[in-house]
Parts: structure tokens; sequence; C-alpha cells
């Protein structure tokens, strides 16, 4: 098979990296010209985890994400406009402009939620996979963390129950290399890998800034977990370009900028892919160009509506804080009987 023989599926991963960034840099923006209420934890730099990972799930499929959440949502299909209603606080956002940048979630595609609490997603991720499981779907979960949440009991719990009931969830570990300040290998003693090991879980590593990399591991793990072989652990090599936060602006002390450097300029998972792209005579220089205008536009447009969108009205205060009463129970009851 020919590389041009994929080009629409090669393309299609380009874009949506493309769009994380594009989304990134103004939400940036927003942060640094003080239209963004609280911080943001930038994802730029790590695009190719998630499309690579989301490119192989179907919409049905549901993912759990983190306070560094933006490029899951994209990922996944969740809409500009949206997204930066719910960064500026406004009724049109995802949660009403309650969740903000650390807590957005979209359902209508299967993305259970953002979370910041640092491994708070693996439980719900778990919980969503052994729902479908009891429910005799075939949806499978994904549950994205950061190296940071290797620290975390709870996520050592869940792995257990998932290996025990033979969950369809992967745990897909993005090692940017830095927990906030401090580096992986400073906090997390021996082999990551062996961690989800010692439970009987498959794991597997990867390049986290070689999309088709990822991508070919997902749709194979994604596939298997359908058919009841998971859950599955993957370990991805990746790095976050921004600080731990968008305040998080003089990090010498924890980072060294050679490092950096080093990534942005040999390790970039958009600028690579691109090459690989024109080397295999799939597109031209000016085609990648023509694309990231376009999601520079969209971007751009999608800023601009949020922040001429309206405010949620003040009577909102306490919506969606308590459940419908009677919907909690009646869904125990259709799991039970499940």
């Amino acid at each position: 098979m020919n590389a041009t023989d994929n080009t629409a599926e090669y393309l299609r991963l380009y874009e949506q990296m493309a769009r994380i960034r594009a989304f990134e840099d103004n939400a940036n923006q927003l942060y640094l010209s003080a239209k963004m209420p609280g911080l943001t934890h930038m994802y730029t730099g790590q695009e190719a985890v998630a499309v690579g990972i989301c490119e192989a799930l179907e919409q049905s499929d549901q993912i759990t994400s983190t306070h560094r959440g933006h490029g899951h949502c994209v990922a996944k299909g969740a809409d500009f406009k949206e997204m930066f209603c719910e960064l500026l606080g406004k009724a049109e956002g995802y949660c009403r402009g309650k969740g903000g940048s650390m807590h957005i979630a979209d359902q209508a595609n299967g993305n259970l939620g953002a979370n910041a609490i640092v491994g708070g997603s693996a439980g719900i991720a778990t919980g969503a996979a052994l729902s479908a499981k009891r429910l005799g779907s075939d949806a499978v979960t994904v549950c994205f963390f950061g190296d940071g949440a290797l620290g975390q009991g709870l996520l050592y719990e869940v792995m257990n129950m998932a290996a025990l009931w033979k969950l369809p969830v992967i745990y897909a570990c993005e090692n940017n290399h830095y927990g906030e300040y401090t580096r992986t290998d400073e906090m997390a003693a021996g082999d990551l890998c062996a961690r989800a090991a010692a439970f009987g879980i498959e794991t597997h590593q990867v390049d986290g800034q070689d999309v088709l990399a990822v991508n070919r591991l997902a749709r194979d793990l994604v596939g298997r977990a359908r058919k009841g072989e998971g859950p599955f652990f993957v370990l991805l090599d990746t790095y976050r370009w921004h600080g731990h936060h968008v305040g998080d602006i003089n990090r010498a002390y924890y980072r060294p900028k050679d490092e950096e450097a080093l990534w942005k300029e040999t390790r970039d998972p958009i600028l690579n892919f691109g090459k690989w792209l024109e080397g295999e005579g799939i597109v031209g220089a000016d085609d990648l160009v023509a694309i990231g205008e376009r999601v520079r536009r969209e971007a751009e447009a999608a800023v601009a509506y949020a922040e001429a969108a309206a405010y949620p009205p003040a009577h909102e205060v306490d919506m969606h804080v308590y459940a419908t009463p009677g919907t909690a129970d009646g869904r125990r009851e259709e799991l039970h009987h499940a």
C-alpha cells in the first residue's frame, strides 16, 4: 500500500493537531491579555498523543481528561466556540461557563470531562468501562493522565479492579517529564510500565511525538479492548512546551532552556509530520500553510464569538449543582438488571 492511499486520513491527523495548536495559542493570548479568569494549562507540544488516540475511537467511545485537557477535548470532537465560551465563563460554554478551562465536559462526543484533581479521572474512566461491560456495549474508555498521577493511590486501586474484571479501558499516561516543577525521574522510582504490569495489565511504550505510531498502537488496542482483551496501559513519551500553567513563565530553575529548545526544534509533532507528508508526496508546503491558516481563522472567529457572548444569568448560580431527584436511582436500577 502506498502512503498516498491514506491521504484523507493523514490530512485529518495533521489538521486535528493544527487545530489543537491554534486553540492553545489563542487561549494563551486570552490569559496574557487578562480576558480569561483563572489559570489554564497548555497542551502545546503534546498534540500527537490526543489526536493519535482519539482518531482511533468512535464518537460513542468515552474519554476522561486532565487539567491539561484542551487537546483531548478538541481531538474528541469539541467545538471551538463552545470551548472558548467555557473558558470565558459564558452561558454558551460546555458547562454554561461554570467549569472553565479545567472542567470541560462534552458528553455528546463521549468526553466525560476534564478533572483538576491529579489522577482524579481514573475512577470515572474505570467506572465508565464497567458500565459499558455491564450494559453489553462495545464502547471503550480511554483514561488520559500525566506522569504526576503515578503518585496517586486511586490509579492503582482502579487498575487492580480493571484487571480483575477485564474492563475495556486504556490507561494512557502522558509522560511529559515534569510533574508540576519536578522531573519525573526525581519522583517516580523504577520502571513506570512495571507498575501496571504488576496487576497483570498488558503494557506498551510509544513515542508520543509520532502521531502515526500512536495511532497505529491505539487502533490495535481499541479493537482488542472491544473484544474483551482489556485493560491496557500505554506510556507515551512527550513534552509540554509551556510551563506547568500559563503563569509559569520563569521556569529555568527547574527546566533547562536548552532542553525546551531541543524539543521545540527537533521533536515538534506537527512540523515533523508535515515534513513526512511532504516527503511522501502527499501534500506540498503550500497545502500545509493553507491548513494552518484555515484553523487559525477558525480559532480567531471562535474567540471573537465568545468575547461577544452573554454571561449566564445570576439565577443559574445553583443550576446543575444538584442531581434531579430520581435520575440517579433510575440509572442504578438499570445497571442492576443489566
